[in-house]
């Protein structure tokens, strides 16, 4: 028997193998879902269990969810009401680190995945209002991209353009709204604007893609969520932005790295925020 956290981030069982097998399917679990069998304490990757990793290629699903199956308010509430009844502790140097890690582990792949979608997003700046359609959809799909590599799935060039897929209308309508709030806030008193780009611009592309939320109440979690630790997101922000400044000083060639790696510390710190089980309070 098995304890399974669920694509709502909450803790179902104890359930046997073959309903697990069934939740698989019905893509209510994935393989990358943390379990562990009942009685102990250790959390592992479902396909780290030998009786699922065997039927991973038979079972996994084939297509990503329908955007008709998007998660609405009440089930974005209790994803949020879950993570903040135990908290989280985010360990920005951690994320730093492993970041690092994971960019000089695939450094050509990043690279080039992070090199396009900065191409695609600067393009799309030339056409009138592209950007504020596009912009979010572009780099959505390369935090989809990067998270496939560090959950070790296989990530290929495509990816970038999932944003494209199931997501697009959730995608496109989070990166019009976010963009006109945020800079609204900022040319009205600036310190809105700062408070809404850590508590939306982190976290809320792979809220939609990865555990299927509408773009609203997708907004909503990670700002609920970032509110609860804000200002160490901020410093967050603040670090990245000084990676970003020295990787544009280096000739700018810096970018090519500094933009891999801050993308892959974000969607690390989405990890152990978002998925990662949290121990219960004693």
């Amino acid at each position: 028997m098995y304890k399974v956290i669920g694509a709502d981030g909450k803790e179902y069982g104890p359930a046997a193998a073959e309903l697990l097998r069934t939740w698989l399917q019905e893509g209510r679990i994935t393989f990358q879902s943390r379990a562990r069998l009942e009685g102990t304490e250790e959390w592992k990757l479902l396909s780290e269990f030998p009786e699922f990793g065997e039927s991973e290629g038979e079972t996994r699903p084939q297509a990503p969810p329908a955007a008709t199956s998007l998660l609405g308010s009440a089930d974005a509430d209790a994803i949020a009401n879950d993570i903040l009844a135990e908290d989280y502790h985010l360990d920005i140097g951690s994320c730093l680190s492993r970041g690092w890690d994971l960019v000089t582990a695939n450094f050509w792949p990043l690279v080039g995945a992070s090199l396009l979608t900065f191409v695609l997003v600067v393009a799309s700046s030339s056409v009138p209002f592209a950007s504020l359609f596009l912009a979010y959809v572009f780099m959505g799909g390369l935090d989809w991209y990067v998270l496939k590599l560090i959950r070790g799935e296989r990530a290929e060039i495509s990816d970038i353009f999932a944003g494209f897929q199931s997501w697009f209308l959730p995608l496109m309508l989070f990166s019009i709204v976010a963009q006109l709030l945020t800079m609204t806030g900022l040319m009205l008193c600036v310190l809105p604007g700062i408070y809404l780009m850590v508590a939306w611009l982190f976290f809320t592309p792979l809220i939609i893609m990865d555990r299927n939320v509408d773009f609203w109440p997708a907004m909503e979690l990670s700002r609920k969520v970032v509110n609860r630790h804000w200002w160490l997101l901020f410093g967050f922000m603040l670090i990245q932005m000084l990676i970003a400044l020295v990787g544009l000083l280096a000739c700018g060639v810096g970018l090519l790295i500094a933009l891999p790696w801050i993308t892959a510390a974000t969607v690390y710190a989405y990890e152990d925020i978002f998925t990662r089980p949290r121990p219960k309070p004693a």
